[in-house]
């Protein structure tokens, strides 16, 4: 029983902290913020919780499995190559509709910031990139198998050109604060994404 509770008030941790990190990063995240945002003591905090590593690492896997599973239903709610790939700019052009992308994309926030300070949140934030491309690279595979993108359409290639377009196009809207940018980089990559037609 005592596991099971443990159990529940890391997930509390976990979810409480979850928005409070990817607005304010790792170093920015204080013991204090993690203890207004749960309502425990820094004591329960730390029973539950080696360090605030041990946070940041779980917080970044939840917030990244939420955007995950949100991509992954919207995708797997259609048949066709080119419907799945326009879920991508037709949902980050309607971030501030989902709760855990307004504050920005995990990734993004967390490998700018860990580039070259926090080794273990870079490795999972480069292991969260290298999943995102491959299972777009997957998807245009798949596409091509079906004769519904062009076969002479590289994968990588364009997994790589859609990541970028995606996370400069982000950081640009919390740059400048505003979606200018974003709308037209969105509105690029449909385009780019509906020429792959076969």
């Amino acid at each position: 029983m005592k596991t099971q509770k443990s159990e529940n008030t890391k997930q509390l941790i976990i979810e409480k902290t979850a928005t409070v990190f990817n607005v304010k990063g790792y170093a920015g995240t204080s013991i204090n913020d993690v203890m207004s945002a749960t309502g425990l003591s820094k004591g329960c905090i730390y029973g539950n919780f080696e360090n605030k590593d041990e946070i940041a690492l779980n917080v970044f896997d939840y917030n990244f499995a939420r955007v995950t599973e949100h991509m992954k239903e919207r995708i797997l709610a259609t048949e066709d190559a080119i419907e799945r790939l326009l879920v991508y700019p037709q949902t980050y052009k309607n971030y501030f509709r989902y709760p855990y992308l307004q504050a920005g994309c995990p990734i993004l926030n967390t490998a700018t910031e860990a580039d070259d300070t926090h080794p273990l949140l870079r490795a999972r934030a480069q292991k969260a990139l290298d999943l995102w491309k491959t299972s777009i690279e997957n998807q245009i595979k798949r596409g091509i198998e079906r004769n519904e993108i062009k076969a002479d359409t590289d994968p990588a290639e364009i997994a790589v050109v859609m990541i970028s377009i995606i996370e400069g196009a982000f950081m640009q809207a919390k740059v400048n604060n505003r979606m200018t940018e974003l709308n037209i980089a969105m509105s690029f990559l449909e385009k780019l994404i509906r020429n792959l037609k076969a």
